[in-house]
Protein backbone atom coordinates (compact mmCIF):
# COMPACT_ATOMS: atom_id res chain seq x y z
CA UNK A 1 0.00 0.00 0.00
CA UNK A 2 1.31 3.47 -0.89
CA UNK A 3 0.24 6.82 0.55
CA UNK A 4 -1.92 7.29 -2.53
CA UNK A 5 -3.84 4.14 -1.62
CA UNK A 6 -4.12 4.78 2.12
CA UNK A 7 -7.10 6.40 3.79
CA UNK A 8 -4.84 8.04 6.37
CA UNK A 9 -1.16 8.24 7.34
CA UNK A 10 -1.92 5.95 10.28
CA UNK A 11 -3.23 3.37 7.81
CA UNK A 12 -0.08 3.70 5.69
CA UNK A 13 2.09 3.23 8.78
CA UNK A 14 0.09 0.19 9.87
CA UNK A 15 0.29 -1.33 6.38
CA UNK A 16 4.06 -0.79 6.22
CA UNK A 17 4.47 -2.38 9.64
CA UNK A 18 2.33 -5.34 8.61
CA UNK A 19 4.45 -5.81 5.48
CA UNK A 20 7.68 -5.58 7.47
CA UNK A 21 8.68 -2.35 5.71
CA UNK A 22 10.45 0.36 7.76
CA UNK A 23 8.13 3.28 8.32
CA UNK A 24 11.07 5.67 7.98
CA UNK A 25 14.37 4.78 6.39
CA UNK A 26 17.57 6.32 5.06
CA UNK A 27 19.64 4.47 2.49
CA UNK A 28 23.21 5.59 1.67
CA UNK A 29 22.11 9.06 2.80
CA UNK A 30 24.56 11.92 2.43
CA UNK A 31 24.05 15.65 2.91
CA UNK A 32 26.51 18.33 1.79
CA UNK A 33 25.89 21.96 2.75
CA UNK A 34 27.97 24.86 1.50
CA UNK A 35 30.47 22.45 0.02
CA UNK A 36 30.99 20.67 3.37
CA UNK A 37 29.97 17.07 3.94
CA UNK A 38 27.73 16.98 7.01
CA UNK A 39 26.55 13.35 6.97
CA UNK A 40 27.82 10.59 4.71
CA UNK A 41 26.50 7.21 3.58
CA UNK A 42 24.09 6.64 6.47
CA UNK A 43 21.78 3.62 6.48
CA UNK A 44 19.08 3.75 9.14
CA UNK A 45 15.80 1.83 9.23
CA UNK A 46 13.10 2.68 11.78
CA UNK A 47 10.26 0.26 12.38
CA UNK A 48 6.81 1.08 13.68
CA UNK A 49 6.93 1.25 17.46
CA UNK A 50 10.66 1.98 17.72
CA UNK A 51 11.93 4.34 20.41
CA UNK A 52 15.29 5.52 19.12
CA UNK A 53 17.76 8.02 20.57
CA UNK A 54 20.36 9.63 18.33
CA UNK A 55 23.52 10.55 20.25
CA UNK A 56 26.89 11.96 19.33
CA UNK A 57 29.20 14.93 19.92
CA UNK A 58 28.30 18.46 18.90
CA UNK A 59 28.66 18.87 15.16
CA UNK A 60 28.41 15.15 14.49
CA UNK A 61 25.45 15.61 12.11
CA UNK A 62 22.54 14.48 14.31
CA UNK A 63 20.28 17.47 13.61
CA UNK A 64 21.10 17.38 9.91
CA UNK A 65 20.12 13.72 9.82
CA UNK A 66 16.77 14.60 11.43
CA UNK A 67 16.18 17.37 8.92
CA UNK A 68 16.93 15.00 6.05
CA UNK A 69 14.60 12.34 7.50
CA UNK A 70 11.79 14.90 7.66
CA UNK A 71 12.39 16.46 4.25
CA UNK A 72 13.62 19.79 5.61
CA UNK A 73 16.93 19.40 3.81
CA UNK A 74 17.49 17.59 0.53
CA UNK A 75 19.99 14.72 0.38
CA UNK A 76 23.07 15.16 -1.77
CA UNK A 77 22.83 11.45 -2.49
CA UNK A 78 20.90 8.47 -1.21
CA UNK A 79 17.22 8.24 -0.40
CA UNK A 80 14.71 8.71 2.42
CA UNK A 81 11.51 6.68 2.38
CA UNK A 82 8.34 7.04 4.43
CA UNK A 83 6.33 3.83 4.65
CA UNK A 84 8.18 2.57 1.59
CA UNK A 85 7.47 5.63 -0.57
CA UNK A 86 10.14 8.20 -1.48
CA UNK A 87 9.72 11.11 0.93
CA UNK A 88 10.26 13.60 -1.89
CA UNK A 89 7.22 12.20 -3.72
CA UNK A 90 4.80 12.67 -0.81
CA UNK A 91 2.96 15.99 -0.47
CA UNK A 92 3.98 18.11 2.50
CA UNK A 93 0.52 18.06 4.09
CA UNK A 94 0.61 14.26 4.24
CA UNK A 95 4.15 14.33 5.60
CA UNK A 96 3.02 16.76 8.31
CA UNK A 97 0.20 14.42 9.27
CA UNK A 98 2.64 11.53 9.53
CA UNK A 99 5.70 13.15 11.11
CA UNK A 100 5.40 15.54 14.06
CA UNK A 101 8.65 17.42 14.62
CA UNK A 102 9.96 19.34 17.63
CA UNK A 103 12.95 21.25 16.21
CA UNK A 104 15.71 23.03 18.08
CA UNK A 105 14.11 25.87 20.01
CA UNK A 106 13.48 28.94 17.86
CA UNK A 107 12.48 32.49 18.69
CA UNK A 108 8.98 33.51 17.61
CA UNK A 109 8.97 36.74 15.58
CA UNK A 110 5.57 37.83 16.92
CA UNK A 111 3.39 37.37 19.98
CA UNK A 112 0.94 34.47 20.26
CA UNK A 113 -0.90 32.92 23.19
CA UNK A 114 0.23 29.43 24.10
CA UNK A 115 -3.08 27.91 22.96
CA UNK A 116 -2.71 29.43 19.49
CA UNK A 117 0.86 28.15 19.15
CA UNK A 118 -0.18 24.63 20.12
CA UNK A 119 -3.11 24.89 17.69
CA UNK A 120 -0.58 25.23 14.84
CA UNK A 121 -0.19 21.48 15.19
CA UNK A 122 -3.67 21.09 13.75
CA UNK A 123 -2.92 22.93 10.49
CA UNK A 124 -2.44 19.68 8.50
CA UNK A 125 -6.00 18.69 9.48
CA UNK A 126 -7.73 22.07 9.55
CA UNK A 127 -10.24 22.84 6.78
CA UNK A 128 -8.93 25.95 5.00
CA UNK A 129 -12.14 27.98 5.41
CA UNK A 130 -13.77 26.84 8.63
CA UNK A 131 -10.77 26.81 10.99
CA UNK A 132 -10.51 24.66 14.11
CA UNK A 133 -13.20 22.05 14.65
CA UNK A 134 -14.22 20.49 17.92
CA UNK A 135 -11.86 17.57 17.38
CA UNK A 136 -8.99 19.98 16.76
CA UNK A 137 -9.69 21.93 19.95
CA UNK A 138 -9.90 18.68 21.90
CA UNK A 139 -6.49 17.63 20.54
CA UNK A 140 -5.00 21.00 21.51
CA UNK A 141 -6.47 20.84 25.02
CA UNK A 142 -5.26 17.28 25.49
CA UNK A 143 -1.73 18.16 24.36
CA UNK A 144 -1.56 21.14 26.70
CA UNK A 145 -2.79 19.02 29.59
CA UNK A 146 -0.39 16.13 28.91
CA UNK A 147 2.65 18.38 28.84
CA UNK A 148 1.49 20.12 32.02
CA UNK A 149 1.21 23.71 30.78
CA UNK A 150 -2.49 24.38 31.37
CA UNK A 151 -1.54 27.30 33.64
CA UNK A 152 0.26 28.93 30.70
CA UNK A 153 -2.40 28.56 28.02
CA UNK A 154 -3.28 32.27 27.79
CA UNK A 155 0.27 33.61 28.17
CA UNK A 156 2.24 35.15 25.31
CA UNK A 157 4.87 32.60 24.30
CA UNK A 158 7.53 35.30 23.95
CA UNK A 159 7.44 36.14 27.66
CA UNK A 160 7.89 32.53 28.78
CA UNK A 161 11.17 31.07 29.95
CA UNK A 162 13.16 28.96 27.51
CA UNK A 163 12.10 25.83 29.35
CA UNK A 164 8.43 26.78 29.25
CA UNK A 165 8.68 27.51 25.53
CA UNK A 166 10.23 24.10 24.98
CA UNK A 167 7.20 22.50 26.62
CA UNK A 168 4.88 24.56 24.39
CA UNK A 169 6.57 23.26 21.23
CA UNK A 170 6.41 19.70 22.50
CA UNK A 171 2.67 20.23 23.05
CA UNK A 172 2.40 21.57 19.48
CA UNK A 173 3.89 18.34 18.15
CA UNK A 174 1.60 16.22 20.32
CA UNK A 175 -1.42 18.13 18.97
CA UNK A 176 -0.55 16.81 15.49
CA UNK A 177 -1.42 13.29 16.69
CA UNK A 178 1.04 11.92 14.13
CA UNK A 179 2.14 8.28 14.28
CA UNK A 180 5.83 9.33 14.21
CA UNK A 181 7.24 11.88 16.67
CA UNK A 182 10.70 13.37 16.02
CA UNK A 183 12.42 15.61 18.56
CA UNK A 184 15.69 17.54 18.44
CA UNK A 185 16.97 17.94 22.01
CA UNK A 186 13.52 17.83 23.71
CA UNK A 187 14.96 18.35 27.21
CA UNK A 188 17.18 21.34 26.47
CA UNK A 189 16.48 24.31 28.80
CA UNK A 190 14.34 22.13 31.10
CA UNK A 191 15.05 21.58 34.78
CA UNK A 192 15.65 18.02 35.94
CA UNK A 193 12.03 17.41 36.99
CA UNK A 194 10.67 18.45 33.61
CA UNK A 195 13.39 16.49 31.83
CA UNK A 196 12.28 13.32 33.57
CA UNK A 197 8.60 14.10 32.97
CA UNK A 198 9.22 14.57 29.23
CA UNK A 199 11.19 11.33 29.04
CA UNK A 200 8.34 9.53 30.79
CA UNK A 201 5.80 11.15 28.46
CA UNK A 202 7.77 9.98 25.40
CA UNK A 203 7.92 6.48 26.87
CA UNK A 204 4.16 6.51 27.47
CA UNK A 205 3.44 7.75 23.94
CA UNK A 206 5.68 5.04 22.53
CA UNK A 207 3.99 2.34 24.58
CA UNK A 208 0.66 3.53 23.15
CA UNK A 209 1.96 3.08 19.61
CA UNK A 210 3.78 6.30 18.63
CA UNK A 211 7.19 5.81 17.07
CA UNK A 212 9.65 8.16 18.80
CA UNK A 213 13.01 9.41 17.49
CA UNK A 214 14.95 11.92 19.57
CA UNK A 215 18.34 13.59 19.50
CA UNK A 216 19.75 13.58 23.03
CA UNK A 217 22.99 14.83 24.57
CA UNK A 218 22.46 13.16 27.94
CA UNK A 219 23.78 9.61 27.55
CA UNK A 220 22.34 8.51 30.89
CA UNK A 221 18.84 9.59 29.84
CA UNK A 222 19.30 7.90 26.48
CA UNK A 223 20.40 4.65 28.11
CA UNK A 224 17.62 4.67 30.68
CA UNK A 225 14.64 5.69 28.54
CA UNK A 226 15.46 4.45 25.04
CA UNK A 227 15.81 0.75 24.14
CA UNK A 228 17.63 1.58 20.90
CA UNK A 229 20.48 4.04 20.46
CA UNK A 230 22.19 5.13 17.24
CA UNK A 231 25.52 6.95 17.59
CA UNK A 232 26.70 9.50 15.03
CA UNK A 233 30.32 10.65 14.83
CA UNK A 234 31.94 12.78 12.13
CA UNK A 235 28.81 12.51 10.02
CA UNK A 236 28.69 8.72 10.01
CA UNK A 237 26.66 6.12 11.85
CA UNK A 238 29.18 4.29 14.06
CA UNK A 239 26.83 2.18 16.21
CA UNK A 240 23.17 1.19 16.37
CA UNK A 241 21.59 -1.11 18.93
CA UNK A 242 20.79 -1.54 22.63
CA UNK A 243 22.42 0.89 25.08
CA UNK A 244 24.72 -1.72 26.58
CA UNK A 245 26.18 -2.39 23.12
CA UNK A 246 26.15 1.11 21.65
CA UNK A 247 27.39 2.94 24.72
CA UNK A 248 30.28 0.69 25.66
CA UNK A 249 33.25 2.20 27.46
CA UNK A 250 35.66 2.11 24.53
CA UNK A 251 33.21 3.81 22.18
CA UNK A 252 32.40 6.55 24.70
CA UNK A 253 36.12 7.23 25.12
CA UNK A 254 36.82 7.30 21.38
CA UNK A 255 33.73 9.24 20.25
CA UNK A 256 33.19 11.65 23.15
CA UNK A 257 36.71 11.79 24.54
CA UNK A 258 35.57 11.42 28.16
CA UNK A 259 35.86 8.93 30.98
CA UNK A 260 32.78 6.65 30.77
CA UNK A 261 32.39 6.84 34.54
CA UNK A 262 31.47 10.51 34.20
CA UNK A 263 28.22 9.76 32.38
CA UNK A 264 27.15 7.35 35.15
CA UNK A 265 25.62 4.83 32.80
CA UNK A 266 25.65 2.12 35.44
CA UNK A 267 23.07 4.02 37.47
CA UNK A 268 20.91 4.63 34.41
CA UNK A 269 20.79 0.90 33.65
CA UNK A 270 19.57 -0.04 37.12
Amino acid sequence: MTFADAVSPAEAVAAAAHAGVPILAASALSVTLGGTSIIADIDLAIASGDRLALVGPNGAGKSTLLRALTGMVAPSSGTVTLCGSPLSAIDRRTVARTLAVVPELQELPFGMPVTDVVALGRLPFEPPLTGLRGTDRAAVDDAIERVGISHLRDRDVRVLSMGERQLVFIALALAQEAPILILDEPTVHLDIRHQVEIMRLLTELNERGTTVIAVLHDLAFAAHFFPRIAMIADGRLVADGPAQDTLDDDRIRSVFGVDPALVRLSASRA
